[in-house]
């Protein structure tokens, strides 16, 4: 049984889309069950470090209008990731560095100025009933928590106690007893040796490609375009998939491809040739030819590219 919260952080605003995300559930392809997780890994590692917690605690993901909490009990907590205002009960605070949020306090991420996806981690993390392991959302297949809305309420972890990813035999986490933190510990986060290098968000955002497994479907000028034209990124884009607006790419078979398996960060081409980059809520198999695969590590940069910035495929 997972223990009863003692806080909760209340969604006052949700913006166009706020969803819990963590490290994601790998591991699960064979059952249906898609990765998920935070579409920028390293800004959510990131921000999680900067509050005291492990690496894999749950984060709040925000899409392009930023969002607004209310926690009810004090609180140290970071918003990283694209660039925006951050206020607490309308005060400019610091972006991409703790702030301590007050009990009842209202903090903003605004809409982003720079990049798309904004995380907000607070000190113990989120808490959420985990499902397969995992605490993320993830839109195709609907597990995890819902996107949230104005009015939903989020546990809240406890700074004093371990946090992070929970274990995949149930939503109660591991157990045993938990390591208590010093007082020093219980009051925010170690303090910074000095301005974290948050990435910006790209101008252009250039993907490595391996060729594969179905490239042998597409004829050798398709194969030329892919590496060497210019596509932007779609606004049609979503966790699910990167989408690009460019030259269709031509096939060279015009038959059925049996449903197969796909990963993170295969390059579907559905039949209107453009390009679709598969990302943490992608399905699990697909029926269109996959053309190559990008590298995970590089995907973190298509998380923050923003509608309209110019997107080039390259060789790994």
């Amino acid at each position: 049984m997972t223990s009863t919260p003692a806080a909760y952080l209340h969604v006052v605003r949700s913006g166009a889309l706020t969803t819990v995300q963590d490290a994601g559930r790998p591991g699960w392809a064979h059952l249906g069950v898609g990765r998920s997780g935070a579409l920028d890994a390293p800004a959510a590692r990131l921000a999680n470090r900067l509050v005291g917690n492990p690496p894999g605690a749950a984060v709040l993901e925000t899409t392009l209008t930023g969002c607004a909490v209310r926690p009810d009990r004090p609180v140290v907590a970071v918003v990283g990731g694209a660039g925006c205002p951050v206020r607490v009960d309308g005060r400019p605070v610091a972006w991409g560095e703790p702030v301590r949020v007050p009990a009842g306090a209202v903090l903003e991420a605004g809409p982003a100025v720079t990049g798309l996806r904004s995380y907000l981690a607070f000190a113990g993390g989120l808490e959420p009933d985990a499902v397969l392991g995992s605490r993320s959302a993830d839109l195709l297949s609907g597990l995890g928590p819902a996107p949230l809305g104005a009015g939903d309420t989020v546990p809240l972890g406890d700074p004093a106690k371990p946090t992070g990813r929970v274990e995949s035999s149930g939503p109660a986490g591991p157990s045993g007893p938990a390591k208590r933190r010093g007082p020093a510990e219980r009051c925010g986060p170690p303090s910074a040796a000095g301005p974290v290098p948050w990435p910006g968000a790209p101008v252009e955002l250039v993907l490595p490609v391996h060729l594969g497994p179905r490239h042998d479907w597409f004829t050798a000028p398709a194969l030329r375009t892919l590496l060497t034209a210019d596509y932007r990124v779609s606004p049609h884009s979503n966790r699910i998939g990167l989408r690009t607006e460019g030259p269709a790419l031509e096939r060279s078979r015009t038959d059925e491809l049996p449903s197969e398996g796909v990963v993170l960060g295969a390059i579907q081409v559905p039949p209107d040739g453009r390009p679709v980059v598969f990302l943490h809520d992608h399905p699990t198999t697909g029926g269109y030819p996959v053309v190559g695969v990008v590298a995970e590590r590089a995907l973190a940069g298509a998380a923050q590219a923003v509608p309209g910035t110019r997107l080039r495929f390259v060789r790994a």
